[in-house]
């Protein structure tokens, strides 16, 4: 009985070693399949018949990404340090599959707005992000453009010709930089002051202007001190217009002002600025860049690209 017993307890011995040589196999299969060494590594094995090949990045692929990564942020914040901005701008998330639905703002309507273009100030989003905008064209600064292109900040433009026309080439090289150069009529007139007929020749007049010069035909329009009326809505959609972003918010060199009763950021909000410098205001471009990339970075929000959301 004595070696039954024996016999017995090795048998189990037997079996446990057993069991465990196979959770062993099992756990090395996954580990290789995890690494991307199954199925298809770099040794050039190819799946069984069926089988799925996993193409998971080695190790040192993922370690050389993440160094990658490491440098460019390390880059961005020497660019940002340049500049003279005491954080690092916060990179926007990536353009929505969907656009969101736009719609007038309430109390921004004009009597028979169904079928016009759509007035608002928000883009309907849950992400902390907001717009830039720049209107009319009276500074040219060069550091400007070399500024926000070293930051990779996207800005959308909305320009009058009668300021424009004076250096047609500066904004072509703010175009060549991905900015869209967008409406805000030939001669920046109050708009509700005007007629259908004067309204229309402004807005599809540089329509006409920015078609030639830039080879493409805006859909957003801004009126300008953002007046309108019925009219100007139903000449800008006759101009080809889809949308009439206004503003929350406005930048200046040495402060920020604001739409809302609160004084703060919300996601979505379009900031509005002006191409302005020392003569117009307390500073130059890049000071009004400072001003609005410390509100918006130290608030915890990303600057995105309008046309994305539209």
């Amino acid at each position: 009985m004595q070696l039954v017993r024996q016999n017995d307890q090795y048998g189990r011995r037997w079996k446990r070693r057993k069991n465990q040589a196979r959770l062993t196999v099992a756990a090395l299969t996954a580990a290789a399949i995890a690494s991307g060494c199954a199925f298809g590594g770099e040794d050039g094995v190819q799946p069984a018949p069926g089988r799925q090949r996993l193409d998971a990045p080695p190790a040192r692929a993922l370690d050389s990404y993440a160094q990658k990564l490491r440098v460019a942020q390390v880059a961005r914040a020497a660019t940002a340090k340049r500049w003279g901005l005491t954080k690092t701008p916060l990179a926007a998330p990536a353009a929505p599959a969907k656009k969101p639905r736009i719609t007038t703002r309430k109390g921004f309507e004009v009597k028979g707005q169904a079928g016009l273009p759509p007035v608002f100030t928000t883009i309907p989003t849950k992400k902390k992000i907001v717009f830039l905008t720049i209107d009319d064209g009276a500074e040219k600064d060069p550091a400007l453009l070399k500024m926000m292109s070293e930051l990779k900040i996207p800005y959308t433009a909305f320009l009058s010709d009668y300021l424009v026309k004076e250096d047609y080439g500066y904004f072509k090289k703010m175009q060549s930089r991905g900015v869209a150069l967008n409406n805000h009529t030939l001669n920046h007139r109050y708009m509700p002051g005007l007629s259908y007929a004067g309204q229309r020749r402004e807005i599809c007049g540089m329509q006409d202007t920015i078609q030639k010069r830039y080879g493409k035909r805006p859909e957003l329009f801004r009126p300008p001190y953002g007046n309108y009326n019925k009219d100007t809505l139903r000449a800008a959609k006759s101009c080809g217009i889809k949308a009439v972003p206004l503003w929350a918010s406005e930048a200046f060199a040495d402060r920020m002002e604001w739409r809302e009763w609160d004084k703060d950021l919300h996601p979505g909000d379009i900031i509005l600025t002006h191409f302005r410098g020392r003569e117009h205001w307390k500073g130059t471009m890049p000071d009004m860049i400072r001003k609005v990339m410390k509100t918006v970075t130290g608030k915890g929000y990303a600057v995105a690209r309008l046309e994305d959301y539209l």
